[in-house]
């Protein structure tokens, strides 16, 4: 089983971060308000907010380490980024966006890989279309699928339901279950919605004002929404 360990410190403008957590396998849930500095912490973590101070490593591969000078840069973590609106290129189809992901990361055609992400993220009618023609439910699960085509070690979630309407995220939340269950890949999950967090989450790190407040199993998902550690 995969172990993230993160501790970092980072000052933006006023604002200081200065985290410390694991993530084992599932889901590691980032709970917290807006403002918390969730993104910030899972930009780190990708590479693409450099730490004031701390480490990061994933197994035995240090990712970050101030002290040491090491900084792997974002294209070589192995780590896959599911952004709010998912960023696919709207030039292409949904098949040529799912093999972007392939071609960045360097990795060889695998028609068994493909499929495999196809078949549990239910896209296959999905493939000659352009992102214009898809939901915002279809938008995420390429995206998702673009991601997991990168042969992450690691998946970062950035609050990928946020641009969706209900219906939509009714839509997608059980492809996400079956992502956690069935990919084998850990997850990072930032989401400021408990509900939404009861689904997927299997551990919770709840962040407030930049500091981890509190870490432990969906028990600590109380509120309905993270304005309570505001």
């Amino acid at each position: 089983m995969s172990v993230l360990a993160v501790e970092v410190e980072k000052l933006l403008g006023a604002f200081k971060i200065a985290v410390r957590f694991q993530a084992t396998g599932g889901a590691t849930a980032l709970f917290g308000p807006s403002g918390a500095g969730k993104t910030s912490v899972v930009n780190m973590i990708a590479g693409l907010l450099r730490p004031d101070h701390g480490r990061i490593a994933l197994d035995d591969t240090v990712l970050f380490d101030a002290s040491a000078g090491i900084d792997v840069p974002p294209h070589r973590r192995h780590i896959g980024y599911v952004f709010q609106d998912g960023r696919l290129f709207p030039h292409l189809s949904v098949r040529q966006n799912l093999d972007y992901g392939r071609r960045m990361s360097g990795c060889p055609r695998d028609a068994g890989a493909l499929h495999r992400v196809i078949t549990l993220l239910d896209i296959g009618r999905l493939l000659e279309r352009r992102p214009r023609m898809l939901s915002g439910g279809e938008r995420q699960r390429v995206a998702v699928g673009r991601a997991l085509l990168m042969r992450p070690r690691l998946l970062l979630l950035d609050e990928p339901l946020a641009a969706l309407d209900a219906a939509r995220k009714r839509e997608i939340l059980p492809y996400l279950v079956r992502l956690r269950d069935e990919a084998g890949v850990p997850i990072v999950y930032v989401s400021h919605l408990a509900a939404e967090l009861r689904h997927i989450a299997t551990h919770v790190v709840c962040l407030k004002s930049g500091r981890v407040v509190a870490a432990g199993g969906i028990e600590l998902l109380q509120e309905t929404d993270a304005d309570a550690l505001a």
